[in-house]
């Protein structure tokens, strides 16, 4: 009878103390009993949690040259293709990406856009002209090199303003250019894939690369209202440009920003120090302060060669000569020694401080961003999947051993493409607004293809013990910047820490090494440079003068593949800057290295049973490069 009673009385006091528990659990809550940390780690976050990847430089039919040699897929096409479709290629190869992308940019030239699409289809409105009628026969004809001819003449007639004026009317231009901007909305679906809208302005004045995309944040309502500028209407001057970008954003409400690509074919005129290439003219603070303003990113690695460093300038870097593309322009005109250092995103950091210290105005402070500039209508930069530059370089037994492009007596091969390269954006959200944002901030990242994972912040009170966190994010928004972000008053006797971590993709190699490349400018207006290796795996130990050795290679090419055995899935660092001077401007930027792994053309040479007889390297260290971290005394 007593252990009844002691039983019913344990039951009794369990009842009462859930019924109070519950209690608690269902009573109103009060805004004051939400604290801003929460148990749970991911509640309240308001900083970018997720990497959206992308490219902001996509070519379709609808771009002159791409549709001059055989490209026929559409903007529409292009961004199936992105969102993970398989579809078919302009030469009947069927094809898929591995991983789909979270958003696009198809950037076709402003110039002629649509024009010799609509010529070779047969436009009934544009054959009234006996010109244009001629030019749709003979691109029609089965005589491939009278194709190419007439291809290059209708190319040159365009671009030089000499083409019937059926062509050059605002008519044809605002019915593309409505096309397009419409075809973007139609694939835009927020929070799962973002179409940009977007163009490319041509600038090629002598053959001088001084090209620029621009990309939209708003949507077709608000790009209808002005068309886009072309080359043929305002001349090679980016300032033109730029004034163009002002006017677009008066006139419409809306927001634009330009990134510049291929400084490598510019002959020394993509990053002028003191002159206007295009004028001849110095440099003014105008200049300078718009270009600022409205080109907040550089893209560094795409096709046609890779534009961080070249061994030239930075002999010091064992890993400078990466997909060098440095012969000339798209001219005769050779290249000199004396050009490359306005040619290369490292030594346009390195100037800008120096600007900025003697101008008060820093026109190169720009984020890192990679893309493919492919003329295919198809965004590849697998190494296994590559589709090539133009519909003449997509897979077959010959494009190995060809010739890619060619200048004067200088010729790029076809084996000296890069498959690359991709955008990563940490963004709130897959919105148009969302990545638009997070790209004026140069919250960004470049990689030459792989799907890296990088994380860079920047502060004064970082700890060794952060290396260690599970979440670096979380400790990264708390104590410092993120990449794209600065640094200024320097605390006493302190130096900046860099907080830095990586992780691989998941689909590809394992990571060599994290290094940061470190610019600087002294008082009389010298410029520096020094990479630190902070990272590495395997337990390797560094030599007496720091270098870490070679992390050796598992590549098999006679069955193109390669094992994780070597390297680490990711890498995770506080460093601090052992030569920091306070009163110096000075720009940190993190660069990931893979271990060794085959190239596209290995890949090539496997599937089509084709001997490599070339000079190319088939085997390399893919890798990102984060948008920089700047410091600026107080």
């Amino acid at each position: 009878m007593k252990l009844l009673k002691k039983t019913q009385l344990f039951f009794i006091v369990i009842l009462v103390s859930t019924l109070f528990v519950r209690a608690q659990d269902i009573r109103p809550v009060n805004a004051t009993d939400i604290v801003k940390k929460s148990y749970s780690p991911f509640a309240n976050r308001s900083f970018p949690t997720q990497v959206y990847w992308g490219d902001t430089h996509l070519h379709t039919a609808n771009s002159l040259d791409a549709r001059s040699v055989g490209v026929i897929l559409t903007a529409d096409d292009a961004f199936r293709f992105a969102k993970g479709e398989e579809i078919t290629a302009s030469k009947g190869m069927r094809i898929k990406l591995g991983q789909r992308l979270d958003w696009l940019v198809v950037s076709d030239h402003s110039d002629a856009m649509g024009t010799m699409d609509r010529i070779i289809k047969g436009d009934p409105q544009l054959l009234t002209d006996e010109v244009v009628k001629s030019w749709n026969q003979r691109l029609n004809s089965a005589d491939q090199q009278l194709v190419f001819n007439t291809g290059m003449e209708v190319v040159e007639y365009l671009s030089q303003g000499k083409a019937p004026a059926i062509l050059l009317g605002k008519d044809l231009q605002k019915t593309v250019w409505d096309e397009h901007v419409e075809t973007a909305d139609k694939h835009n679906e927020p929070g799962k894939f973002t179409a940009f809208i977007g163009y490319e302005w041509t600038s090629t004045d002598a053959g001088n690369n001084l090209h620029r995309n621009v990309v939209y944040r708003g949507d077709a309502d608000e790009a209808k209202r002005v068309l886009p500028l072309t080359t043929a209407e305002k001349g090679f001057n980016p300032e033109a440009l730029w004034e163009w970008m002002g006017m677009y954003e008066e006139k419409t409400g809306g927001r634009v920003l330009a990134l510049a690509h291929n400084g490598n074919l510019s002959n020394g005129i993509m990053f002028p120090v003191e002159s206007n290439p295009a004028t001849g003219k110095p440099l003014t603070k105008e200049y300078l302060a718009n270009r600022s303003r409205w080109e907040p990113l550089y893209e560094v690695t795409q096709i046609k060669g890779d534009g961080e460093a070249h061994p030239y300038l930075s002999p010091n870097d064992e890993f400078a000569d990466f997909g060098t593309w440095d012969i000339g322009n798209f001219s005769p005109t050779p290249k000199t020694d004396n050009m490359l250092q306005y040619e290369y995103a490292r030594e346009a950091l390195k100037n800008g401080l120096k600007i900025d210290q003697e101008q008060g105005i820093n026109p190169y402070k720009f984020g890192m961003v990679g893309a493919t500039d492919s003329h295919t209508g198809l965004s590849t930069a697998e190494e296994s999947n590559f589709f090539g530059k133009h519909s003449g370089e997509e897979p077959n037994k010959e494009r190995i051993a060809g010739i890619m492009m060619k200048f004067g007596d200088s010729e790029y091969p076809s084996w000296s493409q890069q498959a690359a390269g991709y955008q990563g954006v940490w963004a709130t959200e897959n919105t148009r607004e969302a990545l638009w944002d997070a790209m004026m901030r140069k919250e960004t990242y470049a990689t030459t293809g792989p799907r890296i994972v990088v994380r860079f912040f920047g502060g004064w009170d970082f700890v060794d013990a952060d290396g260690q966190s599970r979440l670096p994010a979380e400790v990264g928004y708390q104590k410092g910047v993120p990449m794209g972000g600065d640094l200024t008053n320097a605390p006493s006797g302190q130096s900046p820490k860099f907080l830095v971590y990586a992780v691989k993709d998941p689909y590809s190699a394992n990571l060599d090494r994290i290094q940061i490349v470190k610019g600087w400018v002294d008082k009389r207006g010298r410029t520096y440079e020094k990479v630190y290796g902070v990272a590495w795996s395997d337990d390797r130990k560094p030599d007496a003068n720091g270098k870490v050795p070679s992390v050796g290679s598992t590549v098999d090419l006679e069955n193109v593949t390669w094992t994780n055995t070597i390297g680490d899935p990711e890498l995770i660092t506080v460093w601090e800057d052992p030569d920091f001077d306070p009163g110096l401007r000075a720009f940190y930027y993190a660069r990931v290295i893979e271990i060794p792994t085959p190239r596209w053309t290995a890949y090539d040479a496997k599937y089509f049973g084709t001997a490599q007889e070339t000079d190319d390297p088939k085997v390399h260290q893919e890798r990102a490069y984060t948008s920089p971290i700047w410091y600026t005394p107080e």
